[in-house]
């Protein structure tokens, strides 16, 4: 029944979220704004401008979304091009779904500048037929809109596709978008409401989610 699987990037495809997390304490240090574990954890899967106004809610005087990009992208890529890993089970997993003629996509909260690093970083610059990033959609996850893209891109009807997502709101976007929604919870994250929940990816658990 599952004829195309689209992945989450940061969390599901690489070991990026403790990076993006520096790279937010870097960014902010200078405004004297600790970030605490608790509320981290309700921005991740978050898009950028989303992340950026919580923050500016907070810290008085943060520079605007162009500008502070500019120094937390600077601030995120060298983390990315030094020590960014992608998870062995999920270029594992796309290998194997490619193998059995399964479509493949990547749609992220990551505006496309960091999403295409991000790809190159792990070699995966070409795994996918599609791929969607945060800043080309107008309303990011929780909503489905992204996930919705990628489906019409690849031609693929909502309810044959499966989402892979590693945060609560990236959950929620696949449950609105009418698609089999697997959790990965390698850190023993909660994802409430998703078909299945995996702490490894396989081919096989994936394609289970949609029988």
């Amino acid at each position: 029944m599952t004829q195309a699987v689209i992945f989450d990037c940061d969390g599901t495809l690489v070991d990026s979220e403790p990076l993006a997390r520096i790279a937010w304490e870097r960014s902010l240090s200078p405004y004297g704004y600790t970030i605490g574990d608790a509320e981290y954890a309700t921005l991740v899967g978050l898009p950028y401008l989303k992340v950026h106004g919580f923050f500016a809610d907070r810290v008085p005087g943060l520079a605007a979304p162009d500008p502070f990009w500019a120094t937390y992208s600077g601030a995120l890529f060298e983390l990315i091009d030094t020590q960014l890993e992608p998870f062995d089970d999920a270029l594992e997993t796309i290998r194997e779904l490619r193998a059995l003629d399964v479509a493949v996509a990547v749609a992220s909260s990551s505006p496309r500048a960091r999403l295409d690093r991000t790809l190159q970083r792990a070699g995966l610059a070409d795994a996918f037929r599609v791929s969607v990033a945060g800043d080309e959609i107008t309303h990011g996850k929780p909503a489905p809109d992204m996930f919705l893209a990628a489906a019409e891109r690849l031609g693929v009807a909502p309810e044959r596709c499966a989402v892979i997502e590693d945060s609560p709101p990236g959950v929620a976007a696949g449950l609105a978008a009418g698609m089999r929604t697997v959790g990965v919870a390698r850190d023993g994250a909660r994802l409430d409401g998703a078909h299945v929940v995996l702490e490894r990816l396989t081919a096989q658990g994936v394609l289970a989610a949609g029988a």
